[in-house]
């Protein structure tokens, strides 16, 4: 294998690992704030057991991503310096602003989120929470930006082969930002909504039947009903802007070879690159027509537009993104309803969490990473999608690649490829593991805040 497809399994393997625990720091933040701020206006200690439990998992989940995403930056320089060489000067600041930010917030206060219950006031430790959900969000933001303008270009100009910022609104608010950010915080939402609901069904099934547990499966499955179809919706108008300024991405993710309308929606095909054309295709008439152009006999440009005069193919390789797309929209549709239908249950004659029957919380325990797996489906379709290029029109991934040789590459991918997987299974062990330990009654570390009623009583006999 050679030296720039190694290169980009092993980018592909650093950044699939990295951006599962950035997916769940994103929202579980949130949550937590949510979970807090019921506890002060409430005094109720179940929103505060609910908090105990989820801080762990955030810290575990923020530290992983800490060290994944340091170990993912170096390969800036030892695999693709020309990344740097070309856009540096418009993707360091960004990635600098990230660190500034954003990073800082989050490594400074998490440690009083942590330790924090009852050794400051009630009032500073809230914001300490607010602050961490507020720095993963900046940290989201900065980062989408650099990944949309890798995607949309724009406020920039080339000067000796090297990108020169001109405009930086136009840089930062480029044309697929705000869809790509909002796509990307509501699949973190869903992400944790689906984790929360999932490991919260395990405990219940367990035995830890607790308040904590109750709110929490609850909140996350409504939360997750509530934000799927608007998903879906941010979903469709992304996709609308992907096709005015990535035409050949969406021509891959359709299967669709020849310029035409009455283009049907592909539920099932196997794309042939060498033939150029699909084999067992199953559709439905009209429908990718009508969901791309919102008119039944709507134009679509086909993939045989991205083939130059000599032959070079100007598309991505159609068989990854066409199937990775319909992973992410099965998993998505999936998702609906699933929360759809232990919503009803729940609604039912009011009858909350005991409502849910054995097989349904089983279901949830078996989708608690189903965020996941659409939000890699997903970022492999955006991805994937957007070669040869690596930034759109201005950087080929061809023209990034270090000239290493392909063996060292290789080595250095089957060394993370292992640690990675022992690394994952720790993780999902350690959650499960807690989860046991709490249903327990066990104490895992961390004190219970006092009410804030009784807080300044408890500072002032410290």
């Amino acid at each position: 294998m050679e030296t720039l497809l190694l290169s980009r399994i092993q980018f592909a393997a650093n950044i699939s690992f990295h951006i599962l625990f950035p997916t769940i720091t994103i929202a579980l933040g949130w949550a937590l704030l949510f979970f807090k701020l019921r506890y002060n206006a409430t005094g109720d200690d179940r929103w505060m057991e609910a908090y105990r439990f989820w801080v762990k998992i955030f810290a575990l989940s923020f530290a992983m991503g800490v060290v994944s995403g340091i170990t993912m930056s170096f390969q800036f320089g030892t695999n693709w310096p020309g990344f740097m060489e070309t856009v540096g000067n418009i993707a360091g600041p960004l990635l600098a602003y990230e660190v500034l930010t954003a990073f800082f917030l989050e490594a400074v206060f998490l440690g009083i989120m942590l330790f924090g219950f009852s050794r400051v006031p009630n009032w500073v430790h809230t914001m300490a929470t607010f602050l961490v959900a507020f720095g993963t969000m900046m940290s989201a933001f900065w980062i989408i930006i650099l990944n949309s303008w890798m995607h949309t270009p724009q406020g920039y100009e080339m000067i000796d082969g090297v990108a020169h910022a001109t405009d930086w609104w136009a840089i930062i608010f480029n044309p697929s930002m705000p869809y790509r950010l909002a796509h990307m915080v509501l699949a973190s939402f869903l992400t944790v909504s689906f984790l929360i609901a999932g490991v919260s069904a395990f405990r219940w099934l367990i035995g830890g039947r607790t308040e904590g547990v109750r709110v929490a499966m609850k909140s996350a499955i409504f939360t997750a009903a509530l934000l799927i179809p608007v998903q879906i919706y941010v979903g469709d108008m992304h996709g609308l802007n992907t096709k005015e300024y990535q035409p050949a991405k969406v021509a891959a993710m359709e299967g669709h070879w020849e310029t035409g309308g009455n283009v049907p929606l592909l539920l099932f095909a196997l794309p042939d690159q060498e033939a150029r054309e699909n084999h067992y295709e199953i559709g439905i008439p009209n429908l990718a027509s009508f969901i791309l152009t919102h008119h039944w006999d709507g134009e679509i440009q086909g993939l045989n537009d991205f083939v130059a005069e000599d032959g070079t193919v100007l598309h991505p390789r159609v068989a990854p993104v066409f199937w990775s797309f319909r992973i992410m929209v099965a998993t998505g549709m999936l998702m609906l309803l699933v929360s759809w239908g232990a919503s009803a249950l729940m609604l039912r004659k009011r009858r909350g969490v005991e409502g849910l029957p054995k097989p349904v919380l089983y279901g949830l325990v078996g989708m608690s990473f189903s965020g996941w797996l659409a939000t890699l489906a997903g970022w492999y379709t955006t991805e994937i999608g957007r070669q040869p290029w690596l930034v759109q029109g201005v950087l080929t991934t061809e023209q990034a690649v270090a000239d290493v040789p392909a063996p060292m590459v290789l080595s250095t991918l089957l060394a993370y490829l292992a640690v990675y997987a022992a690394l994952l299974a720790a993780y999902i062990f350690v959650i499960f593991y807690l989860a046991r330990k709490m249903s327990a009654g066990e104490d895992i570390g961390t004190t219970v805040a006092p009410s804030p009623a009784a807080q300044p009583k408890a500072i002032s006999e410290a």
